[in-house]
């Protein structure tokens, strides 16, 4: 399998990517990587931090799409940045999979655009992981891509989502909550309650009806679905119980677990190929697991999983 690799996006880039794909090729790997940035800043880096270069290829980006830019924009004008190069390599078919923890837009709307949304799929959507109280983990989606959904996009993330937590997480049969105001049927706004009727009726999934947020962290529901303005309130929560715990140096196993780079990246789920969008101040850690998750995306067709279930 190949996987590319925007070296040139995020704060600490190129060198914490560099430090990531050392980690990655220090344990048992099957991956050829393809590095796009500055080949002369990769090479030196590369060279001085020892990393075996037998599985890598260095593919020289002129330009790079910053932080601040203008997606759209950026990526029609910028056809020679990393990021551009790494869709153009997926769309390709050179790589299998295409991961960057840079300009977050430039990679939703090159996902969209580039790579072309799964037969039968209404919307794409991200997701994230949540760590339970009990130990295990569940999926939150929608956490910001559709802000405004319709009760039919939130039937389709709750298919994909069961795949994804199935062939990622080993959940054999998770289980679907509505996130809501209230547990009762016919609670919650106008979107919940045309949403409900949707999920109860879906035999691909096992809904267990509406959850609240009380039940985020526990173990009440595997696959949590909402619409993207809700959800990424959720994630911004919880990345704050981490940044908090770690300010007032609390060891707290659990919220240890909060730690973004425990998990890499956040996968675009609906798209035709797996791509992974990282956290702008993503280290070492987090480039190594997103190589991972995409690694795992591809090795078990995720994607392609989903596409069969939606049909």
């Amino acid at each position: 399998m190949n996987i590319g690799l925007d070296m040139m996006g995020g704060d600490f880039a190129p060198l914490e990517a560099v430090k990531g794909v050392q980690q990655y090729l220090a344990e048992n790997t099957t991956a050829n990587l393809f590095l796009i940035g500055n080949k002369e800043q990769i090479n030196a880096l590369l060279q001085e931090h020892k990393v075996p270069t037998g599985s890598i290829n260095v593919i020289h980006a002129d330009q790079v799409i910053g932080m601040q830019e203008h997606p759209t924009k950026a990526l029609k004008e910028k056809q020679q940045s990393s990021i551009a190069i790494g869709f153009h390599l997926l769309a390709t078919g050179k790589t299998d999979a295409f991961i960057s923890a840079g300009n977050t837009g430039a990679m939703l709307v090159g996902a969209l655009f580039s790579i072309k949304a799964v037969e039968g799929v209404l919307r794409p959507t991200i997701s994230t992981i949540i760590p339970k109280e009990n130990g295990g983990a569940g999926i939150l989606l929608d956490v910001g891509l559709n802000a405004d959904c319709k009760p039919e996009q939130l039937n389709q993330f709750a298919v994909m989502g069961s795949v994804y937590a199935q062939l990622i997480l080993g959940i054999e049969n998770p289980r679907v909550g509505l996130m809501n105001v209230g547990e009762e049927e016919g609670k919650g706004n106008l979107l919940a309650q045309a949403t409900y009727p949707l999920l109860k009726e879906n035999k691909q999934i096992n809904f267990i009806g509406n959850i609240e947020g009380r039940d985020v962290l526990v173990d009440k529901a595997d696959v949590m679905v909402c619409e993207g303005f809700t959800g990424n309130i959720i994630l911004k929560l919880a990345e704050t119980l981490y940044e908090i715990s770690h300010r007032r140096q609390l060891k707290d196993e659990y919220f240890d677990r909060f730690n973004f780079e425990n998990y890499g990246g956040t996968p675009v789920l609906g798209v035709a190929k797996p791509v992974i969008i990282g956290h702008g101040i993503s280290g070492a850690k987090a480039f190594n697991n997103m190589i991972r998750v995409a690694e795992k995306m591809i090795e078990k067709d995720v994607l392609g999983k989903m596409k069969d279930a939606l049909q």
